[in-house]
C-alpha cells in the first residue's frame, strides 16, 4: 500500500539514479520507494508534510531527505540523466524549442524566511498578488528542459537567457553537450530587439510574434507558432501537482525542488 504513489515502471526507471539504498558508513536508508512514494504524495495533494499519511512511515523522515537530496542536487542531477536518456533513444526534439511563464500564487506562510528578503526568494506581488512565476523551456514534444523562478512581477525576458543557456544536453560519444535548439518560440513577451539579437548571434531561428509598434516586422512563422500549445499544456501539467500550482515554501530553493521532481514524474 505503500507505494501506490509509485507505480512499477516508474520506479524501475528511478532507481538506478538514486543514491545508495545503504551508505558507506552509518546505518541503511529506510526503503527508498516508500519514501519516495511520500515525497509524490506530498507533491500531488499539496498537504503539509505532518499530514503525510502513516503507510509512508514517519513524516519527519520523507522531508528531512527531500530537503538532504536538494542540498547534495539529487533532483537536477536526476532530470539531467533523464535529458541525456532522452537524447540517446531520440525523444528530444532540438528542431524547435518553447518558452513560457506562468504566476503561481504564494500561500501567506510562504513569507518570512529568516535572514533573506523577497526578492531572494523569488517572491513578489504581481496582478495575482503575493506571487512566484516559473519559467519554462520545453522541447518540442512537451518535455520539461529548463525551469527558472523570479518574483511574480518580474517580465518573462529578464530570464529568458538563462532558460536558453541551461538544459544542457551531453551527447553519445565526445563532444560538447548540445544547448542550442534551431529555433524557438514564445509570445509577444519575448519580442524585442534584445532577445532577437541574442538568438541571431547564436544561429537561432526565432518564432516570435511582431508586436504593434515594432519595426521593421521581421518573417514568421505562423504555422510553427501554432505549436505553442505544447509549453501551455506541460505548464497545465505540472499545475496538476498542487504543490507545484501554489507555492507554500518559504524558501525558492525548496520550491524549485519541487517543481523539478514534477518535472522528473513527467519526463518519466
Amino acid at each position: 500500500m505503500a507505494r501506490e504513489e509509485l507505480s512499477d515502471r516508474r520506479w524501475e526507471q528511478l532507481r538506478p539514479l538514486l543514491p545508495p539504498q545503504k551508505p558507506r558508513t552509518g546505518r541503511p536508508n529506510n526503503d527508498h520507494r516508500t519514501v519516495l512514494s511520500g515525497m509524490l504524495w506530498i507533491l500531488r495533494t499539496g498537504a503539509p508534510w505532518r499530514d503525510l499519511p502513516p503507510r509512508f512511515g514517519a513524516w519527519a523522515t520523507v522531508a528531512s531527505r527531500f530537503y538532504r537530496w536538494r542540498k547534495a542536487g539529487i533532483w537536477p542531477r536526476i532530470l539531467e540523466r533523464l535529458h541525456q536518456q532522452g537524447e540517446r533513444a531520440g525523444r528530444l526534439d532540438w528542431s524547435l524549442h518553447f518558452v513560457d511563464g506562468t504566476v503561481v500564487r504564494a500561500h501567506q506562510h510562504a513569507a518570512g524566511a529568516k535572514h533573506s528578503t523577497p526578492q531572494d526568494e523569488a517572491l513578489g506581488r504581481s496582478r495575482g498578488g503575493f506571487s512566484t512565476k516559473v519559467h519554462v523551456r520545453a522541447e518540442r514534444r512537451g518535455k520539461p528542459l529548463v525551469l527558472v523562478l523570479t518574483a511574480g512581477q518580474r517580465h518573462e525576458q529578464s530570464v529568458f537567457t538563462p532558460l536558453m543557456e541551461g538544459g544542457a544536453v551531453k551527447r553519445p560519444g565526445r563532444g560538447r553537450p548540445r544547448v542550442r535548439p534551431q529555433r524557438v518560440s514564445g509570445d509577444k513577451g519575448y519580442s524585442s530587439r534584445t532577445v532577437r539579437r541574442y538568438l541571431r548571434r547564436r544561429g537561432i531561428g526565432a518564432v516570435l510574434p511582431t508586436k504593434k509598434d515594432e519595426r521593421p516586422r521581421p518573417r514568421f512563422d505562423r504555422a510553427a507558432y501554432r505549436e505553442r500549445n505544447v509549453v501551455e499544456r506541460l505548464i497545465n501539467r505540472l499545475k496538476a501537482f498542487r504543490r507545484v500550482a501554489t507555492r507554500y515554501e518559504k524558501r525558492a530553493a525548496n520550491y524549485l525542488a519541487m517543481c523539478t521532481l514534477a518535472a522528473i514524474i513527467i519526463w518519466l
